[in-house]
């Protein structure tokens, strides 16, 4: 029976599904794989599903022709950690999990649009401190989306359903930036640049896939671009935005708020933006619901089934 190797704990609908082809090894930590338990697994097994945080470099493939694995299954959709170039040069196949992941991740990016307009985090603070003092009517007023403008930069499965979340759920106008134009199913304006929509936007929403070309899209004068009532949401990657230049504009009024659910060092986050009333914190919940992890998994755990047969692998990158 083919060797397959899980970095992660897994729901056990998966780990049922893969002990059913698989002689399966389970790692029972939650912290990233280390460089030579990478390399190991490289040699040991067949099949890896890494996912978030175990990070397959070049280096890791270094002198790994030949090596018995030939299929990294990733746990997830982003793959950012994963050197897809340097796994092929040594005939490592690699897959993601795309589409299970897509609604899930919109309900965080709404939740988080909500919770930062309507300083819904500041306000949960206030009673659980016992501060609260009752209704008024100039008490923590915060920003209605209805009728305002969201702008979403990156246009894929997710950012198409959190458009359709923002317009059709809250009444918001939709405008967006994509590298290439889209046939959108929702009232939705492409603007030309980045920065354009920055301007234009009440609520921008980061939905862009991580890696070097994405790596500090949004910075100092990105940030200064947007209005200062506006409120920056990220769901993707957490570099996508450089830290310490959104800490500056927090700290300087340059933006209303924000809303984080990745962050650029995770899981260290900056006791700046700890201390901050105007930033709502998540724990990269995007995908936690077991229901779309254990969708999650089994797409990872097929496509790694197919790999054994020697079918066509269903989401081969």
């Amino acid at each position: 029976m083919a060797e397959l190797y899980i970095t992660r704990p897994m729901p056990d609908k998966v780990i049922a599904a893969a002990e059913a082809r698989f002689n399966v090894t389970r790692r029972d930590l939650n912290t990233p794989l280390k460089k030579g338990e990478m390399r190991a697994a490289l040699v040991l097994y067949d099949v890896v599903i890494p996912t978030l945080g175990d990070l397959f470099s070049a280096e890791v493939f270094d002198g790994m022709e030949g090596a018995r694995c030939g299929l990294l299954a990733n746990f997830g959709v982003g793959y950012n950690h994963i050197d897809v170039a340097a796994a092929r040069e040594v005939g490592i196949k690699v897959t993601n999990t795309p589409g299970a992941v897509t609604e899930a991740t919109a309900d965080i990016a709404l939740m988080l649009m909500l919770m930062s307009a309507r300083r819904a985090g500041e306000g949960e603070r206030m009673v659980r401190s016992g501060k609260w003092t009752g209704w008024h009517p100039t008490q923590m007023l915060g920003l209605h989306l209805g009728g305002k403008t969201c702008g979403i930069i990156g246009m894929g499965r997710i950012g198409q359903a959190i458009a359709r979340r923002a317009h059709y759920g809250l009444g918001m106008e939709v405008i967006y930036h994509n590298r290439s134009a889209k046939a959108l199913d929702m009232p939705a304006r492409q603007l030309g640049s980045l920065a354009e929509v920055m301007a234009q936007s009440d609520v921008v929403v980061l939905a862009v896939p991580g890696g070097a070309d994405t790596r500090h899209l949004v910075g100092a004068a990105e940030l200064e671009a947007m209005q200062p009532h506006a409120h920056l949401i990220n769901i993707s990657r957490g570099d996508v935005v450089d830290e310490a230049a959104l800490i500056a504009a927090l700290e300087a009024g340059t933006i209303g708020g924000a809303g984080l659910d990745v962050y650029e060092h995770e899981p260290n986050v900056p006791e700046a933006l700890r201390r901050m009333e105007n930033v709502t914190l998540l724990p990269h919940l995007g995908t936690a619901a077991l229901d779309v992890r254990e969708e999650m998994g089994l797409m990872a755990v097929a496509n790694a089934i197919a790999y054994l047969d020697g079918a066509p692998l269903p989401n081969l990158l």
